[in-house]
């Protein structure tokens, strides 16, 4: 094998392995931040079932003092 026909070759190969783990990187970063937009989603939707429930129990408290007051 000439010293040419090795250089191409390991050239290629360079290439080939260099374009893999970019691309493996690559989706790494991708699912990351899809990942990051869900725990946000989460986050506001448990943020806004924690207002709910706080407002349920607020609702619950005054029903149950209103029911003292009339007996």
């Amino acid at each position: 094998m000439s010293t040419t026909s090795k250089a191409v070759l390991g050239l290629s190969v360079l290439v080939t392995a260099g374009t893999v783990v970019a691309v493996h990187l690559k989706q790494r970063l991708h699912e990351g931040v899809l990942r990051d937009l869900e725990r946000v989603e989460r986050k506001k939707r448990n943020v806004r079932l924690l207002e709910e429930n706080g407002k349920l129990s607020a609702l619950e408290a005054d029903a149950i003092r209103r029911e003292s007051v009339f007996r």
